[in-house]
């Protein structure tokens, strides 16, 4: 009996060992889920300082106006995703810049300025396996506190953190040994229940994030928009949030795409372009790129670019456009 328990033992050692040499070496085939499950099962074999973090950053989602009213008439509320679904879901965690109110009330319309979706477009972002929602921008507040509040829930009721709203100040994620901070602010204009890019609140909320946090990341509302200029705001406040804690920062609003800036040695994106909208009256405002940030040691290894347009007023396809890629400004 005791040789049978002993060989038993020996068999399901070596087998689970050569199962996780092999789900190692294969682990960018699986999806994001089972991965992460496995790198945590390796976690005992493999040394920190090796451990890399893969974060995708897209820029504007607008899934209001035509966007939604395609959507919704499809009845398809994965429509908007489904030809970069399978990038976004490749990485560790997926953040977005979430620019309408998801909301059960929301009137269908292709025109105007105020912005909402259907509260079912959430289901899109499941799909495309969005783990973190900035929502701090100028269209947040457009259907009021009441909007925000509602939009807030019905991302928790499908597990997606917020940051950015006066009751979702920040959101914190831990991947692997690394906690990480993702904050958000708004420099256009003041809108109900979303956190406004004022000094004193942004270093207290910065102080907090650095006392509960290794790694802390902030998306940011500013600019101008449908321009590659940046504004002095934007190159004075990049910098202020990294001399106030910050470790990588991302801007968004412009609708262009911008040039990135490499600040004491950590990344300011000043903007990613579109990836979901209506707005196809330019190749400019067609255009952006997911920011696949490599975190290594606490600190950005390198940052890769995919260059992205938008077809059919709300669909987000993959290009070999490399042309659009933000280049460092010197």
């Amino acid at each position: 009996m005791f040789r049978w328990v002993i060989g038993i033992n020996l068999v399901i050692f070596f087998g689970l060992g050569s199962y996780f040499f092999y789900q190692k070496t294969q682990v960018k085939n699986i999806p994001k889920l089972v991965r992460n499950y496995v790198e945590f099962l390796n976690l005992g074999t493999k040394p920190n300082s090796e451990l890399e973090i893969t974060i995708n950053f897209t820029g504007d989602v607008i899934l209001g106006r035509s966007v939604n009213f395609l959507t919704t008439r499809s009845g398809d509320f994965t429509w908007s995703f489904k030809n970069i679904a399978s990038d976004l879901r490749d990485a560790d965690l997926t953040v977005i810049n979430l620019e309408s109110p998801l909301i059960s009330d929301c009137p269908l319309t292709n025109e105007g300025f105020i912005f909402c979706g259907d509260k079912r477009n959430i289901l899109g972002l499941s799909y495309a396996g969005v783990d973190i929602v900035g929502f701090s921008n100028n269209h947040s507040g457009d259907y009021g506190i009441s909007g925000v509040l509602e939009t807030v829930r019905n991302l928790d009721s499908a597990g997606i953190l917020v940051s950015g709203t006066s009751e979702r100040q920040i959101a914190y994620k831990k991947i692997a040994n690394t906690q990480f901070a993702f904050l958000a602010f708004n420099s256009i204009g003041n809108e109900p229940g979303v956190l406004p890019a004022e000094e004193k609140l942004m270093i207290n909320l910065l102080k907090e994030a650095q006392n509960n946090a290794d790694f802390l990341i902030v998306q940011i509302h500013w600019g101008n928009e449908y321009t590659k200029e940046l504004t002095d705001f934007q190159k004075t406040v990049g910098k202020f949030l990294i001399d106030n804690g910050a470790d990588l920062v991302i801007g968004n609003h412009p609708h262009w795409i911008q040039d990135y800036e490499i600040y004491k040695g950590k990344y300011i994106l000043y903007a990613l372009g579109n990836f979901i909208f209506d707005q196809e009256w330019s190749q400019e405002t067609k255009e952006g790129v997911i920011a696949r940030v490599i975190v290594k040691d606490s600190a950005v290894a390198r940052i890769n670019f995919i260059p992205v347009e938008i077809r059919n007023y709300g669909q987000v396809f993959k290009t070999n456009n490399f042309a659009i890629i933000p280049k460092e400004i010197k």
